[in-house]
Order: structure tokens, then C-alpha cells, then sequence
């Protein structure tokens, strides 16, 4: 059986072989007695040296010749493995289990909830001088300690709260941190009182969509960018802390701002629209 099957398929790369113009065409093939006919589709799927093709039995009897299922089940197996070979290709910082999923579930994603940008808010900050892994490994605990990122209980935090949250080892215990989070949620609250909502207010400072840049290498990537910087001295000048322009360009960047994954990068098409301008071709909002 092993020695027909492997017969048949060097019969069909055969009769494929040279097959070019991207045309569905029908050939007759002879293996043994029995005739059959195959079918190509009109691509060539990635990775494989021949057509795919579906095998369409037809003996002089009418019957399926012998080995037809094992034959057909082959094709499509060889076809199911080199579709499985096909690596996904990400931004380079996308390395582990961890950071993985937040890079394909998160990272540019444009974010319009107010309490989610509350959350990147507190969490960009926190990340100042590590990892983003670490923020990432502890972001669970925030989500609890932090009143699942309300920035109305924030708000209204008092000292002893501050105190709890010094002495918790599943966040980090930097004391100027923690009230920076406080200082920022009462912040926060007053620009929404002022825009209706924190969304609509930062989103004008990208004219309303996301920036979509074409960035090819990861090192062509910046850190800081003109508004980033605008945006990082209005919110100074709301009472905002940890909101300098290297923090504010993260979080631009991981909020959907700005689509900064590479152009190689999977995520990159499904989150672009071409029709945007790049990066400096934005201006600052009217009421700066």
C-alpha cells in the first residue's frame, strides 16, 4: 500500500509539474489500470514545492481504486503539516509566555473604556526603571488593590491605605508610586468632569484614530516622539505624576494611539488603516 501510495503522488507532481498560469485545469493521469481525475485549486499554498489538489476517483467501473482514501489522506495531512511549520511573526520584545498573549490580545489595541485608561495610566507609571514583565507578573494584584482600576475609589485613598499598600509584596512598594496613583486618579476625575470623558480628551491629541507608522526594523522604533512630548506636558500641567514622555510614548503605544508593531509583525495589518497619516504629521489638539 505504502509503495502505491507513494507511486500515485509522484504520478500527480508530475502531471502539476510546470503548471504555472494560476488557472483551474483538469488532467488524466494513468497509475496501474484504474483512471482518475484531479482538480487543482487556482493558488499554490505557501511552503509547498506543488499545488494543492483534491483527488477525484473515477475506475472504469465506477468504483474508488484501492488505496484511495490512504492516497487522499496523505495529500491532506502534508498539506496540515506545513500549514502547522508557518511561524507567526511578531514584534521582536514578543518573546514569552507572558508577554505573548499581551502582545497579541493587547498591545495597540485603540482602548476607549475610561477605566482601562486608568489602568494603563497607573501601570506605565509603576514601570518606570523595569521590565514590563514585571509589571505584567503583578498586574493581578493591582486589579485588586487598586479597586479594579476605579479611579473614583483611587480617589479616595487616604494614608493608611497608602501605608497597606507599601507593605504589599504583589505590587511594587515604591511609596512616591503609590501616591503618584492617588494624585493621578484625582487628576483624572477633573478631566473628566472638564471632557465628559478621559477618552475623548487624550484621543484629540491623534485627531480621533490611531497613527500608523511602517516601521521595518525594531530599532527604527522611537521612545519619544514631539507628541508625546505635547502630551506629556499637558498632563504635567493637570496634576498628573510619572507622565514623563518616555512613559507617555509607552502608553501611547500600548493603548492604540499609535500602531508601532512592525510591518512584519501578524498584528500589524489587522490593527492598520493605510489611510491615516504618520507620525508627524499630527497636530497638537485646539485647547492646549
Amino acid at each position: 500500500m505504502l509503495l502505491y501510495a507513494a507511486h500515485v503522488r509522484q504520478q500527480l507532481r508530475l502531471s502539476f509539474a510546470g503548471s504555472e498560469d494560476g488557472e483551474a485545469e483538469t488532467e488524466t493521469c494513468r497509475a496501474a489500470k484504474p483512471l482518475w481525475r484531479t482538480t487543482t485549486r487556482t493558488s499554490r499554498p505557501s511552503g509547498l514545492n506543488s499545488p494543492a489538489c483534491t483527488v477525484v476517483w473515477q475506475g472504469r467501473t465506477g468504483n474508488r481504486p484501492p488505496y484511495a482514501d490512504s492516497v487522499s489522506s496523505e495529500i491532506v495531512a502534508g498539506d496540515e503539516m506545513a500549514e502547522s511549520k508557518r511561524e507567526v511573526v511578531r514584534c521582536h520584545w514578543a518573546s514569552n509566555a507572558l508577554n505573548i498573549p499581551y502582545h497579541d490580545q493587547e498591545w495597540g489595541v485603540p482602548v476607549h473604556d475610561d477605566d482601562r485608561w486608568f489602568e494603563f495610566l497607573i501601570l506605565e507609571g509603576v514601570q518606570a526603571g523595569l521590565s514590563w514583565d514585571t509589571i505584567l507578573q503583578k498586574r493581578p494584584r493591582y486589579q485588586k488593590v487598586y479597586a479594579g482600576f476605579d479611579p473614583g475609589k483611587v480617589a479616595r485613598f487616604d494614608a493608611k491605605k497608602s501605608r497597606e499598600l507599601q507593605t504589599d509584596p504583589g505590587i511594587i512598594r515604591n511609596r512616591l508610586k503609590i501616591a503618584a496613583a492617588v494624585t493621578n486618579a484625582r487628576a483624572f476625575l477633573k478631566v473628566q468632569e472638564q471632557f465628559g470623558k478621559f477618552d475623548k480628551y487624550i484621543w484629540e491629541f491623534v485627531g480621533g484614530s490611531p497613527i500608523q507608522n511602517k516601521w521595518k526594523k525594531h530599532q527604527q522604533v522611537p521612545a519619544v516622539t514631539p507628541l508625546a512630548i505635547a502630551l506629556s506636558t499637558d498632563l504635567k500641567k493637570r496634576g498628573f505624576r510619572f507622565v514623563g514622555p518616555t512613559i507617555v510614548y509607552a502608553l501611547m503605544q500600548a493603548t492604540g494611539l499609535v500602531n508601532d508593531h512592525l510591518l512584519s509583525c501578524f498584528r500589524y495589518r489587522e490593527l492598520a488603516q493605510p489611510s491615516l497619516p504618520l507620525i508627524n504629521c499630527r497636530s497638537v489638539p485646539s485647547f492646549l
